[in-house]
């Protein structure tokens, strides 16, 4: 029986006088009332036998005065924000702070992506995100989080997939990103998964692994820019969730079920070792790339402001050991690459490649095959032809399995000559021309590819002929567009017609209910800039210019992009 329970009748604790008896009746009454009106307070008896509050609590009517709920905790002192792969490690040091009289807890942990904190209204105390980048990115965004002591931990980035699968991209046991794109592009890997770069940290470092890989084939960032692209292209799903992906592994019962349900799909190596360790049915094997290696990072960055004491007896509380029995590595790997030091340079190719539509769509080609595109640049022996050959032949992976595509080149060599001429006919990228499947005959037409030195540019006619083979042969269901690459302006042919003449025809040809438009790359510093603008602005589509010959890449990568963005 506790001090603070009526005593039983007869138990001869009733021996008081008759004034102390009235009084303790009196004082009980009036605690019963205090109960039933305001909810009371709930006393708790400490070994020392003294008494003291320690939460309040209301009585539901449904519940007896005798059996009040407890209130919930107070608000904690310290809030911490991480990433869910380090969250336990970090849990448990919280836990071992927790003085051990007390229910509230005065640290609370919440595990989520770096992309949910930064997008979060409230902001933690202290951050822990899966790499130093993302305090980049936050102080861009004025949200200022300062590193606290040195890092804990880091994990490089590994690709990992069914061990059937490891071979196809990790040849003499060395995984790479740049084997992972042949054996996509060749169709020997069935599924290529990763996480959303603007979310996730895995999603972030492997867009930027990418394109060092795609950087270490070419001297040309523009090719390089397409080849990271390519992967993109091929990608079954771009924003997976980590956990979640993880989950859908752990529950695959067959390693061919488990290729066609993620396939290859990249994680921190901390992420996969803990998966080992489970046992599951599905084993996953993996390793960082050798052409691009990044690793994760695990900063502990306070937020401008805060001062408490916990916030360094929770740094103190993370021990090295736990980190290490976690599957984390307490030193950096050595050989990762330089990742980008602005917010900008973080963010440019991660918004690309989230922005990046894989649709189905539908694009006629128009290549400039007039005589001026055999012209010599920067005095090499390189041509805007040759360079038109590198970079067009990369570009021809780019286009996914749902693409419908044909190509023309326009020209007229000699009066009688027409405007253009049909390279590869329009259809499915996946179908066959002459037992030829059209995307290796688009490759090798613009391989072969050949200006002839006495053309002339017939580029309005070409427009407006392209514009309606695509009324009349493209799918009303799905987006159409012409891409036209040229380097000069409309002329030298019995086809010239004037700027004003043009888009009178565009205007009366327009349909509402089938608009197609035109991306238009001018190409080097004669292209009619000022034409191609009005031609895409007629059309809804848009010019982009490409002043240096050098960048004809870049801008057809960012022609590309147009083209698939374009409704």
């Amino acid at each position: 029986m506790s001090d603070n329970e009526w005593p039983p009748p007869g138990s001869g604790e009733w021996s008081d006088p008759p004034r102390t008896r009235s009084r303790v009746l009196l004082s009980a009454a009036l605690v019963v009332v205090v109960l039933l009106v305001a909810g009371g307070v709930t006393w708790q008896l400490m070994r020392n036998g003294s008494a003291q509050p320690i939460a309040q609590s209301t009585v539901a009517p449904s519940q007896s005065a005798g059996r009040p709920t407890v209130a919930p905790c107070p608000d904690p002192e310290l809030t911490v924000a991480v990433a869910p792969e380090i969250e336990p490690v970090i849990r448990a040091a919280a836990d071992g702070l927790k003085p051990a009289n007390q229910r509230c807890a005065p640290i609370t942990v919440r595990a989520e992506e770096p992309g949910v904190t930064l997008a979060s209204k409230q902001r933690p105390d202290v951050w822990i995100p899966s790499s130093t980048s993302w305090l980049t990115i936050a102080a861009q965004q004025k949200i200022n989080f300062k590193p606290s002591g040195a890092t804990l931990a880091w994990s490089p980035i590994v690709l990992t997939a069914p061990e059937s699968l490891v071979g196809l991209y990790s040849p003499d046991g060395k995984p790479a990103w740049t084997a992972l794109l042949r054996a996509v592009t060749e169709g020997r890997i069935p599924v290529v998964t990763m996480p959303d770069p603007l979310l996730t940290t895995t999603g972030l470092l492997s867009v930027h692994g990418v394109h060092a890989a795609a950087a270490l084939t070419t001297k040309d960032p523009g090719i390089a820019q397409l080849r990271a692209l390519t992967l993109r292209s091929r990608l079954e799903d771009a924003d997976a969730d980590p956990v979640s992906t993880l989950k859908k592994l752990g529950a695959q019962t067959s390693p061919t079920d488990a290729s066609y349900a993620v396939g290859v799909y990249p994680m921190v190596e901390q992420q996969l070792l803990a998966y080992q360790k489970q046992g599951h049915e599905v084993a996953l094997s993996g390793a960082p790339p050798v052409d691009g290696l990044v690793q994760a990072d695990y900063p502990y960055a306070v937020r401008k402001g805060v001062k408490t004491e916990l916030v360094e007896q929770l740094r103190s509380a993370i021990s090295r050991e736990a980190l290490e029995q976690a599957g984390f590595r307490t030193e950096p790997t050595a050989g990762s690459a330089r990742l980008p030091d602005t917010a900008a340079g973080l963010l440019t190719p991660a918004k690309q490649w989230a922005q990046y539509q894989k649709l189905a769509f539908q694009v006629l080609l128009l290549i400039d095959a007039s005589g001026s595109m055999n012209e010599r640049i920067g005095g090499g022996t390189a041509t805007k032809a040759s360079l038109l050959r590198e970079s067009g032949a990369t570009a021809a992976d780019l286009f996914n399995q749902d693409t419908t595509i044909g190509m023309w080149y326009f020209g007229a060599a000699s009066a009688n000559a027409p405007a253009h001429t049909e390279e590869v006919s329009f259809g499915p990228i996946t179908s066959s021309v002459d037992g030829k499947p059209r995307r290796d005959l688009l490759a090798e037409k613009i391989g072969s590819y050949r200006p002839v030195t006495s053309a002339g540019t017939p580029l309005f006619q070409s427009v407006l002929d392209g514009i309606e083979t695509m009324r009349k042969d493209a799918s009303p269901t799905l987006p159409s567009v012409v891409v036209v690459l040229t380097d000069g302006a409309d002329g030298g042919t019995r086809f010239t017609m004037s700027n004003q003449e043009f888009l009178k025809k565009i205007a009366d040809g327009r349909d509402p209910k089938r608009p197609i438009p035109v991306i238009a790359v001018g190409y080097g510093p004669g292209a009619n800039m000022a034409a191609l603008q009005s031609m895409a602005k007629a059309t809804g589509g848009q010019a982009i210019a490409a002043r240096n010959p050098a960048d004809l890449a870049s801008a057809m990568a960012k022609a590309f992009l147009a083209a698939r963005a374009t409704p």
